[in-house]
């Protein structure tokens, strides 16, 4: 990566004209992406992307810039420009860059760029015949693999300096289901910060083939009913509803600015008594875990929401600065080409006592959303918006009929106090998260929990 003595030169540079406090994130990431169509292969890309990027702090004030170019020359006059762009008054600094081991959480046994591209388009070729197979509805199957080996070091005026490698595997599989001039769409796509022997734990044949069931239930299905009802949201991909309307505004970049629902309510109840939120980057393996933070930090777990009281926020260096608070191992980025900020890793509902059975059987009359789909947010209101992609009607405490077209539309902050059952059978769904530092692998989870009201948008007049 850099040499000592270029970072260095490189802090005393960015720290020239000012500033109290200085960083240098050094990204070199590799990856390889797959994507099959129809059952050939549309695209197969393999890249490198390298870069620095610096960052310089002055009280609440931060300037970052990155570049490509890792000749010393030029990251000295990278650091410079900004130094010059904080305008800020200068200050003695001595540094004493010691370099840290780290841990590693997330042991990989074989490194994806090692293995033949033939034998990942084997994989998709797999997904693709079991998915296209399912059923004769099924009129469209698209399969994407994806790995990454990001290798980073990162540096700071505090004396930081430390290395880390990153590796992450997902599988993916869309099926579109036709039928009447109707199409439904079913996705799958599990991942995990592993290497190649990923594949040791999944069957790629299922999941195409839960791609295609997805499709295919939801093309037969009838339209929604829309009103408020209870909703019993499942597990794995369901936790997408508490990430989106609740663990966005539980993040510091919009805490710090007083713009979030959740701001100063430290210690209050925000939540039914039966909700307990986690956010933990340290659960080896996990597709949003990590060792350190891009930061430097080590990952923790943090206890969000502990029966239904706040107790933490994710929190970032410079908006721990603004909130007079510490970091919690939360400052995550895209790549070298965006500034860290407060970011979500592993974040879950934990466990309850009741069974998935118990809470059907005790709902007379709502929905059943088996999974969410893609939904909006506004983090300063909570307002969201999501998409059910499974969804089943509860009537007489039983399970019946699949329906689709519905939407859970409310506040998170409602939903919160609003749970009622908690189940005992929580599980993870992978996502990719979006925010001011760019795109992020997040974990999502929940055990099965009951809404006892909310907004479902569907069809009026539909039974």
């Amino acid at each position: 990566m850099l040499s000592k003595k270029t970072i260095e030169n490189v802090l005393y540079a960015v720290l020239s004209h000012g500033g109290d406090f200085a960083e240098i994130f050094v990204e070199d990431r590799f990856n390889t992406n797959i994507k099959m169509v129809g059952g050939y292969v549309e695209n197969s890309i393999s890249g490198r992307d390298f870069g620095v990027g610096i960052r310089i702090f002055d009280g609440f004030n931060a300037v970052y810039g990155y570049t490509n170019d890792a000749s010393e020359e030029n990251l000295i006059e990278v650091a410079k420009e900004i130094a010059l762009a904080l305008k800020s008054k200068k200050t003695d600094i001595v540094l004493n860059l010691m370099k840290s081991d780290t841990r590693n959480l997330n042991p990989i046994k074989i490194i994806p760029s090692t293995v033949d591209k033939a034998k990942k388009v084997e994989l998709l070729k797999r997904g693709y015949e079991s998915a296209k197979n399912y059923d004769s509805l099924i009129t469209q199957v698209t399969t994407d693999y994806f790995d990454e080996e990001q290798n980073v070091l990162i540096a700071n005026s505090e004396g930081l300096m430390v290395e880390d490698k990153r590796v992450r595997t997902r599988f993916y599989v869309q099926s579109v289901a036709s039928k009447d001039g109707e199409m439904q769409v079913g996705f799958y796509a599990p991942g995990a910060s592993m290497g190649f022997e990923f594949f040791d734990g999944i069957d790629v044949d299922e999941v195409g083939k839960e791609a295609s069931r997805i499709a295919k239930t939801m093309v037969l299905a009838d339209y929604c009913p829309s009103g408020v009802m209870p909703v019993v949201i499942h597990n794995e991909f369901g936790g997408v509803l508490f990430h989106e309307a609740c663990g966005h505004s539980l993040e510091a970049t919009s805490v710090a600015k007083g713009t979030s629902v959740f701001s100063n309510k430290l210690g209050e109840q925000i939540a039914s008594p039966l909700v307990t939120a986690i956010d933990d980057g340290t659960l080896p393996n996990e597709w949003g875990s990590l060792n350190i933070d891009d930061e430097g930090k080590l990952t923790q777990r943090n206890v969000l929401i502990e029966n239904g009281i706040l107790k933490s926020y994710l929190i970032d260096k410079l908006n721990g600065r603004r909130m007079g608070m510490e970091s919690t191992g939360s400052g995550r980025r895209q790549s070298y080409k965006f500034a860290p900020t407060s970011r979500m890793n592993n974040t879950f509902i934990a466990n309850g006592d009741s069974t998935f059975e118990e809470i059907i059987s005790d709902t007379e009359r709502g929905l059943f959303a088996k999974k969410l789909g893609g939904g909006s947010v506004n983090p300063a209101t909570g307002d969201f918006n999501f998409a059910v992609m499974e969804g089943y009607l509860i009537e007489n405490g039983k399970i019946t009929k699949p329906v689709r077209g519905a939407t859970l539309i409310g506040t998170g902050a409602k939903v919160l106090e609003n749970i009622d059952m908690v189940g005992n059978n929580q599980t993870f769904g992978q996502g990719v998260c979006g925010s001011l530092s760019g795109m992020v692998p997040t974990n999502v989870g929940q055990p099965t929990i009951r809404v006892k009201a909310l907004t479902v948008g569907g069809r009026k007049g539909e039974n």
